[in-house]
C-alpha cells in the first residue's frame, strides 16, 4: 500500500462531515489525533482521542445548516511512521438567515499526518493553516451557541 493510497481517507472524512455521517468520520481516525486549528480559532495544538474529537465536531459542524469541504490535489510524502498529505481547502459553512449573512468560508492549507493501521490508512494528525476567511465571521459563534443549546437539551445540534 503506497502513501499515495492514503489520501482518499481524508477526502472521505470531509465528505462524511458534510453528510453528517459521524461513524464514517470516526472510522477515518486513528485512536488519538493531534489537532492544530490554532490559525483558525487561536486554540493551542492538542492531542485528543478520536472519540472525543468526533463528538466535538458532531456538535459544532452539526450546528450548521450545511457545510461543504473542497480540497485540491494532494502532495504526499512517505514518512518513517506513515505519510504526510498536503492539500488546499475551501470550507463553506452556512446558517440560513444568520444576522450578517448566511455564509462563512475558510480558505487555507491542510497538512495531514496519516498512519497505517493494519491494512488501512487512518488520520493521526491535522494541521490547518488559514490563508483567509470570507463572509460572516459571526457564524462560528452562532454555531457554537446552537451546539451548546443542543448539548444542554441532550440531543444532536439540529
Amino acid at each position: 500500500m503506497s502513501p499515495a493510497d492514503a489520501t482518499p481517507i481524508f477526502t472521505a472524512m470531509l465528505h462524511a462531515i458534510d453528510t453528517r455521517d459521524w461513524k464514517a468520520v470516526r472510522d477515518s481516525f486513528d485512536t488519538e489525533i493531534d489537532i492544530d486549528y490554532s490559525s483558525l480559532f487561536g486554540e493551542p495544538v492538542k492531542r485528543v482521542t478520536a472519540d472525543a474529537h468526533v463528538a466535538e465536531w458532531e456538535l459544532f459542524a452539526g450546528a450548521f445548516d450545511a457545510t461543504q469541504h473542497l480540497t485540491g490535489p494532494f502532495v504526499v510524502q512517505e514518512t518513517a511512521d506513515g505519510a504526510r498529505a498536503n492539500t488546499h481547502i475551501r470550507a463553506y459553512h452556512r446558517i440560513d438567515g444568520a444576522r450578517g449573512g448566511d455564509f462563512w468560508v475558510v480558505v487555507g492549507h491542510y497538512e495531514v499526518r496519516l498512519r497505517r493501521v493494519g491494512t488501512a490508512w487512518r488520520i493521526a494528525g491535522i494541521t490547518l493553516r488559514v490563508f483567509y476567511q470570507e463572509g460572516n465571521r459571526e457564524i462560528p459563534e452562532i454555531a457554537r451557541g446552537r451546539a451548546a443549546a443542543a448539548a444542554t437539551a441532550g440531543r444532536g445540534a439540529r
